[in-house]
């Protein structure tokens, strides 16, 4: 089999994967890069394609890769720093698969947590002084605290369980 890996990381969460990835599948690697509008067809048996999560699906950059591939099988991986469940990864999912060319096919996923700019939660923390009551913006904050440390080593173990599979 050979492989070629896209990604796009904007806090470095899905390049700790997309790097992971690179190490799994090093010997039968024909492409890893950050993707920068560039996609070219390199005979690979499995594209995987890695994204940052943008308003419950991927960046446009990756959206417009993966309405440009065709006839390919594809592993999406990515990070989510909203929540951390399997329904909302399945979401994101299911939003991503409505970019991707009809001939191509995706064979398997993996969406971990993420860790969020500090912005994000000087944001929360202003909506928390305006409604000093509001559970849902305390769960967002605790939220927040909580995705500080991923991907973690479980993620990547994760990952690396999901991709054995292809190798």
């Amino acid at each position: 089999m050979k492989y070629s890996i896209y990604y796009e990381s904007k806090t470095g969460n899905t390049k700790l994967l997309a790097e992971k990835a690179y190490d799994i599948l090093k010997n039968n690697i024909v492409k890893f890069e950050e993707y920068k509008d560039n996609y070219i067809d390199n005979n690979e048996d499995i594209i995987l394609v890695g994204f940052w999560t943008d308003k419950g699906s991927a960046a446009d950059n990756i959206k417009k890769l993966l309405s440009k591939i065709e006839n390919k099988k594809i592993i999406l991986f990515g990070t989510a720093g909203f929540m951390s469940n399997k329904e909302y990864y399945n979401k994101i999912i299911n939003n991503i698969k409505k970019d991707i060319n009809d001939s191509c096919e995706v064979i398997d996923y993996y969406m971990c947590q993420g860790k969020m700019g500090i912005g994000i939660r000087k944001r929360y923390e202003k909506s928390l002084d305006v409604n000093p009551n509001d559970e849902n913006i305390k769960g967002m904050i605790n939220n927040f605290d909580n995705a500080l440390t991923h991907p973690d080593k479980d993620d990547l173990k994760g990952f690396e369980g999901l991709l054995n599979k292809y190798i």
